[in-house]
């Protein structure tokens, strides 16, 4: 068997091409983040995380936060505000994810006080980027992700996944931790591994496509988003596995990769890369009345940086960026020789739709 040498060249070249910078945000777009910075230092947004650290989405300190996290502005959010959301993943959340309500203890909310994978692995990286000790804050976090790792090497925020006889994960419950352990220091042994199950996870499903049909999962995960917040598309994932190898020089099968690699260059050839998608929109939240005492549910709402900086067909700082580390990995992924050969029959190369 010998490695597809001519797939490989086009790789190559796709990740040798220069890194792209995006002008500086306009005075627009530094007015609204100046907006969202007096929100989080406001009595306002400090009762909302006393009454809950997550709820409603998307306009809560927590949204807010990761927003300005993804823009790179990670250390301009006001210190008081991370210290609230720290204190309160430790002190409002279950340490356990129950797989039934018989496992929720009595007096606790099991839509307020149960936090799930994708949740907490989002959050883990803001606070490591801002310089929160995590290990010693949160103690409890880093066993999490391996304690509900199944044997897929995944993780699923649908509880009843881990009851089922034939357990299986989710990609969009499965990265953020990943991310957030890569992102660890002195990763131990079991953690290690557990990078490489989950990584072999990705490999498996070839960043989008189901591992026992080949059909594509979803295809909106072709369509980059911004901001992600948990959402997942082809190149976060992508971003993950080839920050993965490079750091562990492990190799990768050129299967699991060359097909969104080159769907992403075949859509933004200039490696300037456009939002395709708005994530985000269309989902429910839980509000809380203060006069009542009582949640209720209803659709979500946004907020203007939000809304600004989610303009589909708009160039995206912060995905232009990743996919411009991703193809600086790969080139160094590639050179190290750590492409694996071609699949063997039975995983043909698929090619998109």
């Amino acid at each position: 068997m010998t490695l597809d040498t001519a797939r490989i060249e086009r790789l190559h070249a796709i990740a040798s091409k220069d890194a792209q910078q995006c002008p500086p945000y306009d005075s627009k777009i530094d007015a609204l983040v100046e907006q969202s910075l007096r929100y989080l230092e406001s009595d306002e947004a400090h009762e909302s995380v006393r009454i809950d650290a997550y709820w409603p989405k998307w306009d809560s300190p927590w949204w807010h936060m990761l927003l300005l996290h993804e823009m790179g502005l990670t250390s301009r959010i006001p210190e008081a505000i991370v210290e609230a959301i720290t204190s309160a993943l430790d002190k409002h959340y279950l340490k356990f994810f129950p797989f039934t309500e018989e496992e929720v203890p009595s007096g606790v909310d099991p839509l307020n006080q149960v936090a799930c994978h994708c949740q907490l692995g989002t959050m883990h990286q803001l606070l490591t980027t801002y310089g929160i000790d995590v290990d010693s804050r949160l103690p409890w976090l880093r066993p999490w992700y391996l304690r509900y790792q199944l044997q897929d090497g995944g993780l699923n925020c649908d509880e009843a996944a881990y009851t089922r006889a034939v357990q299986k994960s989710s990609l969009v419950s499965t990265l953020p931790p990943l991310e957030a352990m890569l992102a660890s220091k002195d990763p131990a042994p079991d953690e290690v591994a557990y990078l490489d199950c989950g990584a072999k996870y990705l490999i498996e499903k070839k960043l989008w496509r189901s591992s026992s049909t080949g059909k594509p999962i979803d295809k909106d995960w072709l369509e980059l988003c911004f901001p992600r917040f948990y959402h997942y598309d082809v190149l976060r994932g992508l971003s993950f596995l080839l920050a993965w190898a490079r750091r562990s020089a492990k190799s990768l099968p050129l299967e699991a990769v060359a097909e969104c690699i080159e769907h992403i260059d075949n859509q933004f050839p200039d490696g300037r890369i456009r939002i395709q998608r708005i994530a985000w929109a269309g989902a429910n939240t839980r509000y809380f009345d203060r006069s009542t005492g009582v949640w209720s549910k209803r659709p979500a709402q946004s907020h203007p940086l939000l809304q600004a900086m989610s303009q589909v067909g708009a160039i995206s700082h912060t995905l232009t960026q990743d996919w411009s580390d991703a193809r600086a990995n790969l080139l160094a992924i590639i050179d190290a020789g750590l492409i694996e050969e071609i699949a063997p029959s039975g995983m043909a190369r698929s090619h998109l739709k």
